[in-house]
């Protein structure tokens, strides 16, 4: 089976459950935005040397395979989704950032007001990361209000995510500063 299928050729996708959609439907502009974000966090990972940057961003890339499969779900076939094993976002994953975030704050970081992006390649990787999180929380919270999102501990993750990336670049730039 080839990669190109051709049914998106007319400008519409397939959602879980082979419930087409057009490319342009909210939905898809969330998923899609948590898969630049995936691929973001790979770049950032990639040019970081720190083993504990490395290990939990290749943790929460796993966690967006999660959401993104969640997003790529409608409202009518989560109990199907469900049933077939499939997981949703917890809190439990969002506690994960939590604790992530408590450990850095616990460290010595240095950082003040607004963050100009580009002190080390890692650094700025994860803002770019935290800024295309932003963007893709803002998608979910349109499918959220338009009633197409039963759980918003999705939003919540995102929103959380977004911080911790943003503290992490800054975690990357003191250590990189020999701070």
């Amino acid at each position: 089976m080839s990669i190109a299928t051709r049914t998106g050729d007319a400008g519409h996708t397939g959602l879980m459950y082979n419930r087409r959609v057009a490319k342009s439907h909210p939905r898809v502009e969330a998923y899609g935005s948590v898969d630049e974000l995936n691929a973001a966090l790979g770049l950032a990972r990639a040019h970081s040397e720190v083993p504990f940057v490395r290990d939990n961003l290749l943790l929460v890339q796993h966690d967006l395979v999660t959401l993104m499969g969640e997003l790529a779900t409608g409202v009518e076939d989560l109990p199907r989704y469900v049933k077939d094993g499939f997981g949703l976002v917890t809190p439990e994953l969002t506690a994960k950032l939590d604790r992530w975030v408590a450990e850095i704050e616990a460290q010595s970081i240095s950082f003040k007001g607004w963050a100009t992006p580009g002190a080390t390649v890692c650094s700025a990787a994860l803002d770019v990361a935290r800024t295309t999180c932003r963007r893709a929380e803002r998608r979910v919270v349109v499918i959220h209000e338009a009633g197409q999102l039963e759980n918003p501990e999705v939003i919540i993750y995102l929103n959380r995510l977004s911080d911790l990336l943003w503290l992490l670049a800054r975690w990357v730039e003191t250590h990189a500063a020999g701070k």
